[in-house]
């Protein structure tokens, strides 16, 4: 049977749930047990897509075309599995199907309440997940903070799921905050004796309590937090702020963190096996280079919008034992080509991102014209390739005004349309190309070294695609289309082959990225920058 860990937070927002999360998935991976998560948000967006990146940060794609939360992409490369549509639950989700089934009369003209309707359909998807992951754990975290209005009813519904499992079989998780005063030098307790105070008041007992704190907790705290919050000394646990994410899963299991779990949900305790994560921290702790990536985007002043961009650029870092810097370019100071020279000097590599709108194009344009003209080596990524043909179609090719008919819906040659399913779709929610597809690489060209295969799949998240009218005249030109859809309807993938590397996808390769397993684009991008680098 599938033991379940719930996992909430108190004090504050923003305390690394997902992150305490994952780092406990990876711990019994380390075990030999199978691990799946879920995370449930209380808004009432039924899903992130259509939230501002500068609101909710990145929208995390998984295979089957889910748009979710962020925290999916830490859990897909902490625990190194592909997870689906059901691993991400919010309200507005949950209410939607409550109301299109009140609305098709499934509830035989009962009144349609929070209890049981509401938390029914919640429980629902903890099952539905467990029967599809088939896992012997299931970790669900509950977004938000303990308190918070919309969260009740998924507290609610973990009150009733562990009463119908029974002792053993399900356990919460509750993570604080402990507060330093630097003017008494004290960690301060109170705050999370609250928290639980609150989660008791909603019939909620926590069996382990995570602190995050920026300092080491005493004993006698340690022993104030098991007295006041009803845990065993040894379900206290220390969460220190770390340098790196991926040295959490180690520092939680000197406290025999997942020791403990195991414990409290009767199931037998095994061996760990951290070689190969131990040998990854040892690397992120011990850098010989250092190599300067340009991120050029509209979305710069969250870096959470790009989030699996970053942590795939730290990967190939990772594998080439250099420490990855990011310097962030708000890509509307690149609108004058002029100043493109003095932004990029002192970076090894560009990267520009994906995204929507018009907003920043222009200086897309030019940071892609002045890594192409100066062989900077260069990563776009979706709306990236497509501003990589786009300046190649003006500046090469020579089809001056050459634009995409998401900007311009009049451009003289619209080398970027709207994919043809695209046409006809009304509303935003969930209507891109989403998901994995397929992608066929062109033997011997750069893409097809790096990923060392002739047949891929990726992850996609867009609306427009490179125009199928232009292909001949562009590729005739010199930019080589290195990946197409298995029909030879969709470009995938572009490339100059006389440049160290310029490579550009349609697709996400950044969501497939893992610490230990690097995506073959960003590593390939990291293998050419190194070059640059000075001894």
């Amino acid at each position: 049977m599938t033991k379940f860990i719930f996992i909430t937070g108190g004090v504050v927002s923003s305390l690394g749930k997902g992150i305490i999360g994952a780092s406990l998935g990876r711990l019994l991976r380390s075990k030999g047990f199978s691990v799946a998560i879920q995370k449930f948000d209380p808004y009432i967006n039924v899903d992130p897509g259509t939230m501002s990146p500068f609101q909710h940060g990145e929208v995390f794609v998984t295979d089957d075309g889910a748009e979710t939360d962020l925290d999916l992409g830490h859990y897909e490369r902490f625990i190194d599995a592909n997870f689906s549509q059901l691993s991400n639950v919010t309200s507005g989700s949950v209410y939607q199907t409550v109301i299109k089934k009140e609305r098709r009369g499934d509830y035989l003209g009962a009144t349609v309440q929070t209890i049981p309707h509401i938390t029914n359909e919640i429980k629902s998807r903890i099952f539905k997940a467990q029967k599809q992951f088939k896992t012997d754990f299931q970790i669900i975290e509950i977004g938000g903070t303990i308190g918070d209005i919309e969260g009740l009813p998924f507290i609610e519904s973990i009150r009733q799921f562990k009463t119908e499992v029974g002792i053993g079989n399900a356990i919460n998780i509750h993570c604080t905050l402990l507060p330093y005063l630097p003017t008494s030098g004290e960690l301060k307790t109170k705050p999370s004796q609250h928290s639980v105070n609150v989660l008791r008041s909603y019939g909620l007992q926590p069996e382990v309590l995570v602190c995050r704190t920026s300092k080491p907790i005493p004993r006698t705290e340690k022993e104030k937090l098991a007295l006041f919050c009803s845990v065993p000394k040894e379900s206290v646990i220390e969460c220190r702020d770390m340098k790196s994410i991926y040295e959490v899963p180690l520092a939680l299991e000197e406290q025999k963190f997942a020791e403990v779990v195991l414990k409290l949900l009767q199931t037998e305790n095994r061996v760990s096996d951290l070689t190969s994560w131990r040998h990854l921290v040892d690397k992120i702790k011990n850098p010989k280079k250092t190599v300067k990536i340009a991120i050029a985007g509209k979305y710069t002043k969250l870096s959470d919008a790009y989030i699996s961009v970053v942590e795939s650029l730290k990967h190939a870092g990772y594998k080439n034992d250099a420490k990855i810097e990011i310097k962030w370019i708000n890509s509307e100071d690149c609108n004058e080509y002029s100043r493109c020279k003095s932004l990029f000097k002192d970076v090894h590599g560009l990267v520009v991102p994906g995204g929507f709108g018009v907003r920043g194009i222009e200086g897309k344009l030019n940071a892609i014209r002045y890594a192409r003209e100066n062989n900077l080596p260069f990563l776009g990524l979706c709306l990236g390739m497509q501003c990589a043909v786009i300046e190649y179609a003006r500046n090469v090719v020579g089809l001056e005004g050459a634009n995409s008919k998401e900007f311009d819906e009049s451009a003289t040659y619209p080398v970027i349309d709207l994919m043809l399913e695209q046409k006809n779709v009304k509303g935003y929610g969930g209507t891109m190309r989403l998901g994995a597809y397929d992608c066929i690489v062109k033997k011997g060209s750069i893409a097809h070294k790096a990923y060392g295969a002739a047949k891929i799949s990726e992850r996609h998240r867009h609306r427009y695609e490179v125009n199928n009218e232009y292909i001949d005249r562009i590729r005739d030109a010199g930019l080589v289309f290195s990946g197409m859809s298995p029909d030879g309807m969709l470009a995938e993938m572009v490339e100059i082959p006389e440049n160290d590397w310029f490579v550009a996808s349609q697709f996400h390769p950044e969501f497939k990225s893992r610490p230990d397993k690097p995506h073959p684009l960003f590593l390939g991008l990291i293998n050419a920058a190194v070059k640059l680098v000075k001894e």
